[in-house]
């Protein structure tokens, strides 16, 4: 018997080792381009779709026709403090735009706990130098109203230079350096004073109440969340915002001092220091102007209809 290989392996009749490699190869040919072009289609679709996959990053965007500035909740929260501190003591909008590019340059809208020396809080004032104990300066109410009281009495501030304006109540050692925060502060100052309508809009994480939910209703009338956000609307606004308890409890309404023009200006600083301060007020929404804003949208912007608020007031609904 002749010795050879066994017949187990062989291939079939007609069949060529190199015929099915070429036809593995063209196989491949194809399927691995389908491959490739299916994953960079799922990751198109992904990529379109990212605000609805991916947790959106938690900003605030003010756009008005002098330009646009994002800050984090943190400094929109602080800087609407001293838009609302302003409008306390009836101050131009002028005197708001000195204030917060002073604060940009010396915090960052920041609530620093510490800095040059003994510099305290938002606008890096002094315990040494007479600007209040440490404790009082790190409220972003009482250094801002510091703030405006040597303001106030700079002859003419409101026709001045804004450094020469800051300069002046600071006492800095870099007095030129307010000048490049001007064309910020000037897009803040625009849209916390209420000029700018619908132009301050914050990605905030929540979600608006529970409808089934009760929480406890004090004899205020308010429930825990809206009586914290009460008080802070008094305090940075003083009187010139009335506040009354709304729609069982979880919602105020607040009522902007003025009248026409003025009252609706009035309206929008007061709906945008809402927004501003929703993170750290736990505010659920806002309505005003046929207009509404709710935590937990992808985009933080304003949207008609919604909620809406009684004429002339705005409507903020606490988280709880």
């Amino acid at each position: 018997m002749a010795m050879g290989t066994s017949s187990a392996g062989a291939p079939p009749a007609g069949a060529s080792p190199k015929g099915a490699s070429a036809r593995r190869r063209r196989r491949w040919r194809w399927l691995l381009p389908a491959v490739l072009a299916l994953a960079v289609l799922a990751a198109a679709v992904l990529f379109a779709e990212r605000r609805d996959v991916l947790p959106a990053a938690e900003e605030c965007h003010v756009v008005t026709a002098a330009g646009e500035v994002v800050l984090d909740p943190t400094q929109a929260s602080n800087a609407a403090v001293i838009a609302a501190v302003a409008r306390s003591r009836n101050l131009p909008e002028r005197a708001v735009t000195i204030a917060l590019a002073t604060a940009l340059q010396e915090s960052h809208l920041e609530n620093m706990e510490g800095g040059d020396r003994d510099s305290i809080g938002l606008f890096q004032q002094r315990p040494s130098q007479g600007w209040g104990t440490a404790r009082q300066i790190a409220d972003p109410v009482y250094t801002a109203n510091k703030f405006f009281d040597g303001l106030v009495k700079v002859p003419g501030y409101s026709r001045l230079p804004l450094t020469e304006a800051a300069q002046t109540v600071q006492k800095s050692g870099f007095p030129q350096a307010y000048a490049k925060h001007e064309t910020d502060a000037t897009v803040l100052a625009g849209s916390l004073t209420g000029r700018e309508a619908e132009s301050l809009g914050c990605t905030v994480d929540g979600a608006a109440p529970v409808a089934a939910a009760s929480p406890r209703v004090g004899r205020d009338g308010l429930t825990g969340g809206a009586r914290r956000i009460a008080a802070q609307v008094r305090r940075d606004f003083g009187r010139t915002v009335a506040v009354r308890a709304a729609a069982g409890g979880r919602a105020l309404e607040l009522l902007p001092s003025g009248e026409g023009a003025a009252a609706r200006r009035g309206g929008w600083a007061v709906a945008h220091w809402a927004v501003a301060r929703a993170a750290d007020l736990g505010v659920a929404s806002v309505a005003y102007g046929g207009a509404e804003w709710r935590t937990g949208g992808s985009s933080g912007a304003w949207r008609a209809g919604g909620e809406q608020a009684p004429a002339g007031r705005v409507l903020v609904t606490a988280g709880g």
